[in-house]
């Protein structure tokens, strides 16, 4: 079977695995636009969301404070593994349902959580190691409405910087980025 957020997933699940594949050793130093994160440390943060977000698929308890370090042999094709388990955890329909235990808030929100992540950090990765980077259109329209919702909270926690402003004519992507306080002309050499 299959529900919107695992339609969603799949379609934004290629793209950002697709900049991780292309990420070589010598740009895991590199800053992002993801204050206070290298590349390396993006890495294993966006790991460590498709991991957990399986276990909150399914209710799960997850770990937030064990901080392993995923970028080992083979990491590449782990993480695309890891994605595509993510993809799967959410296509139970039970996935959906409810609030999470973990999280305490709707199961469709979390989900939505981890493609809010797939596709910032995917344009993180993209835009630090100098990659193109297309999201899923459907997947970034589905995003706006979450990152508003999410924003005053997350902001208080830290996750979202402040939001930056952006143009009417602007792409949804950027507007997206915008929202969750990144800058899209965010370049390396600032």
């Amino acid at each position: 079977m299959a529900t919107q957020t695992s339609d969603l997933l799949a379609a934004a699940a290629p793209r950002t695995v697709a900049v991780v594949r292309g990420i070589a050793d010598d740009q895991l130093d590199l800053p992002t636009p993801c204050r206070d994160y290298a590349v390396r440390d993006l890495l294993n943060h966006l790991f460590e969301v498709v991991v957990n977000f399986q276990e909150l698929a399914a209710r799960r308890p997850v770990d937030w404070a064990d901080k392993p370090d995923f970028l080992a042999e083979g990491w590449r094709d782990r993480f695309e593994a890891e994605t595509g388990r993510l993809i799967a955890a959410w296509s139970d329909p039970a996935s959906q349902e409810g609030v999470s235990p973990g999280m305490g808030m709707p199961q469709t929100t979390v989900g939505g959580m981890a493609l809010l992540d797939l596709t910032v950090h995917g344009w993180d990765l993209a835009t630090a190691t100098g990659q193109e980077y297309a999201p899923a259109p459907e997947a970034t329209l589905a995003l706006h409405e979450l990152a508003e919702q999410l924003g005053p909270t997350a902001r208080k926690m830290g996750v979202f910087a402040e939001p930056v402003p952006t143009g009417a004519t602007v792409s949804d992507l950027h507007r997206l980025l915008g929202l969750t306080g990144r800058d899209p002309a965010w370049a390396a050499t600032r």
